[in-house]
């Protein structure tokens, strides 16, 4: 069984949203399991805390050891990813070394509160170091009729929600790109 590990960092619950939305993807693709992982708030971690207190457990570099896909997620700060996720990715200069996730299919999803905030330059900041890994990067084809059509989020370089401030609600059209996302990573794992 083949296993996209899907990371992703959350602070209203949005991230989460997608990372449930694209783990719902994957799982339509015979022969491909999902692995949700979450991580910490930085300021608040114990190092002794394993999980989240929805009991998601935290993602770890044996995680990444053990995957045939990465799909990584953040919210969008500052049109960039969210700290927690950029110290994980900070950690895994042993991968590096290893050539642990080279030649495997990567990809990455953003939320943020406003239109124009940034998710773009997000997606793009977290593909950096997924292709410094030897990653193969992919986002949505436009053959996904709903690049054409939302008026909230949605890429060609990966999913993203619109929250417009207060509504952590993904649209109908978020949640069908980040199930064709979470299908596509899956599909071209199986194939590598």
């Amino acid at each position: 069984m083949k296993k996209i590990l899907i990371v992703y960092y959350t602070k209203n619950g949005s991230t989460k949203k997608m990372a449930e939305k694209i783990s719902m993807g994957v799982k339509m693709i015979n022969g491909v399991e999902p692995l949700l992982r979450t991580l910490p708030d930085i300021g608040n971690f114990n190092e002794e805390q394993i999980s989240n207190d929805d009991n998601i457990l935290f993602a770890t570099n044996e995680d990444l050891n053990n995957c045939d896909g990465l799909i990584i997620g953040s919210p969008t700060h500052f049109g960039n990813m969210a700290a927690p996720l950029k110290l994980f990715l900070d950690k895994t200069t042993n991968e590096w070394f290893n050539n642990t996730l080279s030649g495997k299919p990567a990809g990455a999803f953003t939320s943020t509160s406003s239109m124009h905030g940034g998710q773009e330059t997000t997606l793009i900041t977290m593909m950096i170091p997924l292709l410094h890994h030897g990653m193969i990067i992919s986002g949505l084809p436009y053959s996904e009729k709903e690049l054409h059509e939302t008026n909230t989020g949605g890429t060609p370089y990966g999913p993203t929600h619109v929250s417009n401030g207060n509504k952590n609600d993904l649209s109908d059209d978020e949640t069908k790109l980040c199930i064709s996302f979470g299908k596509r990573i899956a599909t071209l794992a199986s194939k590598l």
